[in-house]
Formats: C-alpha cells, sequence, structure tokens
C-alpha cells in the first residue's frame, strides 16, 4: 500500500484514550458520543475511541461510537496480543472506516524490566501481533513504545519488520516527554530515510508534554516527513498531558510559509471542541494557555490595544474567528427575546431542540435578571448545563439556603426532589459549600466522597457566572458534574446533585 499523497497531516485525536487517562477526566458513555461527534465535524482523520479490552463499559463505549459517528477513521487500541486484539476488532466492527492500534514497548528499560524479553523476541512479537491485526482490518497502526529512549538501529529494523507485516501506520511515541525537537526530528528523518518499505506507510508522531516541548517535538517531526499527529483537544492525558491538538493545527495554519503542509481540519470548530472537553471533563484551561485559553486574544497593554485597533495584524497572527471565537460578541440582557437568543446558541455552534432551547431561555432570563450584560461565555455555559438535564434526573434540587459568617457555624438548608417526591434536610459544615454539600448527601443518602472540586469564573467581573465541577468518587466509579450560577453555592450545588444523576444512571 503505497501513500503518494503527503500533502498533508493527518490528525489522530485521543481524546478518549489517552486524554481520559488523565487523572479526574473521567467521561460517561453519552459524553464520549457527544465528543467523538463534534471531532467528526471538525474532521479529524482518526479517534481512538478507547481500549476495549480493559473493561466492559471501554468496550460498549468504543462499539457505540463505531456505530454512531461517520466520517473519521475509528480506532482502538490493543496490546500485542490476540485476546486485545480480538477485542478491538469487535468493539469497532460497525465502523465503515476501523483501525486497530497495537504497541509494544522497545526501549531497553521498558524491555528488561517491564516486558523480560529479548528484543528478538520482542520483534517477533511486534511482527505477530500485525499480522493477526491484519486478520481483521486492512489499516493497521503500530507503535513501538517508548521509541524515543530506543536504540536506533532496533527501531530501524523493528519499523521495517512491522511494515512488511503489513502495518499501514507506524507511531513513533515520546511516551515519556523525554525528547526534544532537534533529537525526535533527527530520529523521523534517519527512520524515513533508512527503513526500507517506509514510503508503503505513514509515520506519526505521539509526544508527552513533561518538559513543555510536546507541540515543538510534533512539529519537528512533521518538517521531517510525520504525516500524521496524535494529540488530545486542550493537550489533555496523563502526567503533564499530550500534544495539544489546536496548538498543532494552527501551528501549520499560520506559518504554512514555513511547514508548507495542512491538516483537513475545521479550524472555527477549535473553540467550542475545546470548551466541549472542559466542561465534561472539569479539566480547567488555563487563562493563558495557546489557541484557547480566555486570554489568547486578550489585550490590555496601552500600546497593545493602539496597534490593533489601527491593524490587528500588530499584535494578532491569526483571528479569533479562525477559532470560532466571534469577537464582536452580542450582549444579551433581560430584554432580549426568544429569537435573538436563539440566534446566538445557533451562532456559537449548538443545534438546540424545542424543549431545550426554552428551558434554557427561562435559565437566561434569571441571570439576565442578575447580571448586567450576558456573554457568548455566559450563554455557552448556561446552555450547555440544560442541554444535559434529562427527565430521567433522579435528583432536583428545588431550592437551598444558606447562613455563614466569620463568628457562625455555617449551615445549609436544601430542598430536593427525589423521583417526584420533596425532601428537606440541613446540615452544618466548615463553610457554605461544605454545609450544603453534606445536607445533599443526608437528603439523598449518598455515600459517594468527593475527590475534586474546581470553581471558575465563565466571564470577568463581580457579577460574572461561575462554573464548578465537581468529582465524585463511589465503589471504584468515579463522575463529574457541572454546574454555573452567578452564585457560587448554587453553582456547585447544582454540579454536586448533577453528579448524583450520573451515579443513578449508571
Amino acid at each position: 500500500m503505497n501513500h503518494p499523497n503527503l500533502d498533508y497531516v493527518r490528525i489522530f485525536d485521543t481524546t478518549l484514550r489517552d486524554g481520559e487517562q488523565c487523572p479526574g477526566a473521567a467521561m460517561s458513555e453519552n459524553e464520549k458520543i457527544e465528543i467523538a461527534l463534534h471531532l467528526a465535524q471538525m474532521n479529524v482523520d482518526v479517534i481512538e475511541a478507547g481500549f476495549p479490552v480493559s473493561s466492559p463499559v471501554q468496550f460498549q463505549a468504543v462499539e457505540r461510537i463505531s456505530r454512531e459517528v461517520e466520517g473519521p477513521t475509528i480506532a482502538a487500541l490493543a496490546r500485542a496480543v490476540r485476546g486485545d486484539i480480538e477485542a478491538a476488532a469487535k468493539a469497532i466492527l460497525p465502523a465503515k472506516k476501523k483501525r486497530i492500534h497495537t504497541f509494544l514497548a522497545s526501549s531497553p528499560i521498558h524491555m528488561k524490566y517491564k516486558l523480560g524479553k529479548e528484543p528478538s523476541e520482542v520483534l517477533k512479537m511486534a511482527v505477530e501481533a500485525v499480522r493477526i491485526c491484519r486478520e481483521f482490518v486492512e489499516d493497521v497502526e503500530f507503535s513501538p513504545e517508548d521509541a524515543t529512549r530506543s536504540e536506533k538501529e532496533f527501531l530501524r529494523e523493528l519499523c521495517e519488520a512491522v511494515i512488511e507485516a503489513g502495518a499501514t501506520t507506524v507511531n513513533i511515541p515520546d511516551t515519556v516527554g523525554y525528547t526534544t525537537p532537534y533529537e525526535y526530528g533527527e530520529l523521523f528523518s534517519y527512520l524515513i530515510s533508512k527503513v526500507a518499505g517506509s514510503n508503503k506507510a505513514i509515520f506519526s508522531a505521539h509526544c508527552h508534554n513533561d518538559l513543555g516541548l510536546a507541540t515543538a517535538n510534533s512539529l519537528a517531526a512533521i518538517r521531517n516527513g510525520a504525516r500524521q499527529v496524535e494529540c488530545t483537544v486542550n493537550g489533555i492525558g496523563e502526567r503533564a498531558g499530550n500534544t495539544a491538538m489546536e496548538e498543532v493545527i494552527m501551528s501549520l495554519r499560520t506559518r504554512k510559509d514555513t511547514f508548507g503542509v495542512q491538516t483537513r481540519i475545521k479550524t472555527e470548530e477549535i473553540a467550542k471542541a475545546s470548551y466541549l472537553v472542559k466542561t465534561i471533563t472539569g479539566m480547567v484551561v488555563q487563562p493563558n494557555k495557546a489557541i484557547v485559553g480566555a486570554n489568547a486574544f486578550a489585550h490590555e497593554s496601552g500600546i497593545h490595544q493602539d496597534g490593533v485597533l489601527k491593524n490587528r495584524e500588530t499584535y494578532e497572527i491569526m483571528t479569533p474567528e479562525s477559532v470560532g471565537i466571534h469577537s464582536n460578541r452580542m450582549v444579551l440582557g433581560r430584554h432580549s427575546g426568544r429569537a435573538g437568543f436563539k440566534d446566538r446558541i445557533v451562532r456559537l455552534g449548538f443545534s438546540p431542540q424545542a424543549e431545550e432551547l426554552e428551558a434554557a431561555y427561562q435559565r437566561f432570563l434569571e441571570i439576565a435578571d442578575r447580571k448586567k450584560e450576558v456573554f457568548d461565555e455566559d450563554i455557552r455555559a448556561l446552555f450547555a448545563d440544560e442541554s444535559r438535564k434529562s427527565a430521567e434526573d433522579k435528583y432536583v434540587l428545588e431550592s437551598f439556603h444558606v447562613t455563614t459568617g466569620t463568628k457562625s457555624t455555617p449551615t445549609a438548608s436544601i430542598r430536593i426532589s427525589i423521583q417526584g417526591k420533596t425532601k428537606e434536610e440541613s446540615a452544618t459544615g466548615d463553610g457554605p459549600v461544605d454545609s450544603i454539600f453534606k445536607a445533599i448527601q443526608k437528603a439523598t443518602i449518598s455515600d459517594a466522597q468527593l475527590s475534586r472540586l474546581v470553581i471558575s469564573p465563565v466571564t470577568e467581573g463581580q457579577d460574572a457566572l461561575a462554573e464548578a465541577s465537581v468529582t465524585l468518587e463511589k465503589d471504584g466509579e468515579r463522575v463529574v458534574g457541572k454546574g454555573s450560577s452567578t452564585d457560587i453555592i448554587e453553582a456547585c450545588s447544582q454540579a454536586y446533585i448533577s453528579a448524583l444523576n450520573r451515579f443513578s444512571l449508571s
């Protein structure tokens, strides 16, 4: 299989697999579908949907994505053993375009201490794994794990052997974020020029960000012949994370004079993808994060503001619109009608059902009564909240009351509907949030443990909308709930209730 078409870089998104391995980033099956559908809308080339053999839940999610998401190739991860490969093949069977991604460690330290194998044994295992994959699919990717700490000659021999066995993509992972751009680029140049049959496979870059070099390393690989980059939305992933998809895409677009190669991504969908992953996982994006951070297109310096007003190119190397951010934002208020609200929702990339739109509009009116101005970010947050609510929700917070002060014990009282029946409870705590969480626990008789609470402002100012993310754990299962309100206590309460509802539906 020859690959004459090397004029574009394939985007292999592993948000749902490697990204989900980030502590606290667990996603429900429906949330994975939601992200996968948006990745397809972005025109991502490959979605790595998961690791099917790892659990029945993983298998089911991969199978459902394969069945419901069209456009991208759907990939499943498998160790270099028949059982893993068969599970992966079965999970991706419904997909119109399918790939099995198998891997095996190749560095001396991994082969000796993790595998307990000699290089010759690893070589045979890798070839056999690729051959088994080819029994099920034509599109096979092989990854020599910890490639950047592997011996170059053995890595060359291994790549050559798996291509001969039928691998169509060879991925060179920087598994522990160890390499530097110069070294990584040189490695790709060496392999592509020295591996017999290298023209029969696409070479791929997969970098981790332990030294903060993941994007730079990936771009160096592209400069030296890599034509696939494995990455995640917002750069989420294990430890310091993976290569950030948005950074690679916009680097290639902005510096096409340097790289001379592009992706096929609809960049205008980047901002929504970032927001979607942030709200679903509860992983907050730092304000100064490149491309998608809140400050990415903000100008506070007087000199910068003056320059941008005269000519945007003085201080902006890309436009906010190019990543899906509307710089000329429409500010809505309490007098805005349904038409204006719906127009803004659609412009922000949502496709609301009538019931979702009405519920979100009513929430908008509540917020508009508390805020002077309601911005795009506020609307995006409240609509995301409403669209995830379900008629199947077991718990609905009807009202709450909190008293607190410097010389008084924080006390919370709540009224909550449990499957249609109202229950009231009260509790004290170390603070107002702790007291209301304890009141909810008493009312729901929940033994779930709070492992993480993140509160972040959606917009600026004293009347800013706050977003809360609550992570609960019970019996080895972890769920994340989200809530937003101009009242931080209400946002936290809604997030806690949201997480409990996820437990009840699992």
